[in-house]
């Protein structure tokens, strides 16, 4: 009976990782049953994302008691397909897909400039046409 009463007081523990929705993007906050903020954004090594609000995330709670939540990435986007071995970097903007070979969207820069101007600009010098270089 007493071992039952026990229970019964200490709360349910938390999950370790559970998914939640982005609330606020910079510095970013995720609402788990209650809303946490300024929850750090975990990449790998080279990368940098923001979440948006909205996104369906997922968050590891560290620490002894769970108290630091990290945010580790959100679910795929709906309906896109990779095949084997590809890798998609983008945004609803632009984006980047390597695979056997590699596809760009939206709009190209080299060092600022747009791809097609550098292409022109590149090609006039070579033909040496007056006033685009």
């Amino acid at each position: 009976m007493w071992l039952s009463e026990e229970r019964a007081r200490k709360p349910a523990a938390e999950p370790t990782a559970e998914w939640g929705a982005v609330t606020v993007a910079a510095p970013s906050a995720v609402y788990l049953g209650g809303e946490r903020r300024q929850v750090p954004v975990c990449c790998p090594g080279g990368y940098a994302w923001r979440p948006a609000v909205g996104d369906e995330v997922l968050v590891l709670k560290a620490g002894a008691e769970g108290e630091q939540p990290y945010i580790l990435g959100r679910t795929g986007a709906a309906g896109e397909s990779l095949k084997p071995g590809q890798v998609r970097v983008g945004s609803a903007q632009c984006g980047l897909l390597c695979g056997e070979e590699l596809e760009l969207s939206g709009t190209v820069k080299v060092n600022g400039e747009e791809l097609e101007a550098l292409v022109r600009r590149v090609v006039a010098e070579m033909l040496g046409l007056p006033g685009e270089g």
